[in-house]
């Protein structure tokens, strides 16, 4: 039987070169492992996967019966359908440790740093096993995407050291060059359907009882958005009252190192709280704000009481 490695909803370049990394750890253990994911790849992960030669993994939306490895996520609201009737064999991670629950020890693996590649990059080094150049390159791109190219505040020493590690094994001498690559990649919104925009890093949350959601666009600049700031804060509101007490979505500049956050919330109020700021026309700019697991998810836990 399969053992499928899957990664979060909305799957971005982290979940997804993390799921192809640790099946083929996995294979190398004798492990029958397929690498999934939950959703179409975003732009900047079929770059990277086009870049390095892979093919893009299967995507599995229902759990059911089948036996799963989650990297990049332990959260119930980010698992795929029918998690109930799933097993859960290992998980490895970078987040908070989520609600997900298994009957049986399991492999958990996780750690507080900026990108799960990291935590593979250990895994793989503490195991004496050799890392293939293409994977050692999807995980060089992760590890720059996840940390911002180091910005992050996210980011640790060994996420450096991992990036060093991969990109000579992938022989990647240019990961300056390769970040700006991903970043043309991820910013490019000319064209794109709003509801494209919102879901390509977008993230619910249960805080204390209350359903957030929290999406995220990485820009080289804002004026890149623009052209569609207004049906964006149009389609938060619209997400917002599908069932949410709060949308909060991310307008990030990469190169000011700041996000302009959009909010529609049932209690504005407790957002200018949560970020001591005030909102104006239900946006706000937070400087410094580069990373929603760090510094935009746990204000808001606070926030909530959670």
């Amino acid at each position: 039987m399969s053992v499928y490695v899957i990664g979060h909803k909305s799957p971005d370049t982290d979940s997804v070169t993390s799921a192809i990394a640790f099946a083929a750890f996995q294979k190398g253990q004798g492990v029958d492992a397929v690498p999934a994911m939950q959703g179409e790849l975003n732009p900047e992960t079929k770059l990277v996967l086009d870049r390095f030669g892979f093919a893009a993994p299967e995507i599995i939306t229902d759990a059911a019966g089948k036996q799963l490895m989650l990297v990049d996520f332990s959260d119930i609201a980010q698992a795929p359908a029918n998690m109930n009737s799933a097993e859960v064999l290992a998980v490895v991670d970078h987040h908070k440790i989520g609600d997900v629950t298994t009957n049986s020890p399991i492999f958990f693996y996780a750690k507080p740093v900026g990108c799960t590649g990291t935590v593979l990059h250990e895994i793989y080094k503490s195991n004496n096993v050799a890392i293939d150049k293409k994977v050692a390159g999807i995980m060089t791109a992760a590890i720059l995407s996840d940390t911002v190219n180091f910005k992050s505040p996210t980011c640790t020493p060994a996420d450096k050291a991992a990036v060093k590690d991969l990109a000579a094994i992938a022989g990647i001498a240019d990961t300056d060059g390769l970040f700006m690559d991903m970043l043309k990649a991820k910013s490019a919104i000319d064209g794109l359907p709003i509801n494209d925009l919102l879901n390509r890093d977008y993230k619910d949350f249960d805080m204390n009882g209350k359903k957030v959601g929290i999406g995220q666009l990485e820009l080289a600049t804002l004026d890149q958005a623009a052209g569609v700031r207004a049906d964006l804060v149009k389609a938060i509101e619209e997400l917002r009252a599908s069932g949410r007490h709060t949308v909060l979505f991310m307008l990030t500049d990469v190169v000011k190192e700041g996000t302009e956050l959009l909010v529609a919330s049932e209690d504005p109020s407790l957002i200018e709280k949560a970020f001591n700021a005030k909102l104006t026309d239900g946006a706000m700019w937070v400087p410094g704000m580069m990373s929603r697991k760090k510094q935009t998810v746990p204000p808001m836990q606070k926030a909530f009481g959670c």
